[in-house]
């Protein structure tokens, strides 16, 4: 049976992709701001990052 805190367990990529999968539902659904795939993970990984999930950095243009 898994533990209560299994959910901390999942690697940061997991946890980012429900965020970038909801900005990903709207772009689809033409609801609000993404206006591009990119844009729409960019959004995602911004706001997963606002939440704690340790994502790493942006790269560098």
């Amino acid at each position: 049976m898994p533990t209560k805190h299994s959910k901390h367990k999942k690697s940061p990529s997991t946890r980012a992709g429900k965020y970038v999968r909801e900005e990903m539902e709207q772009l689809h659904h033409g609801k609000k701001s993404p206006h591009s795939r990119k844009q729409a993970i960019a959004i995602g990984l911004s706001r997963a990052r606002k939440a704690g999930v340790p994502v790493p950095k942006k790269k560098a243009a």
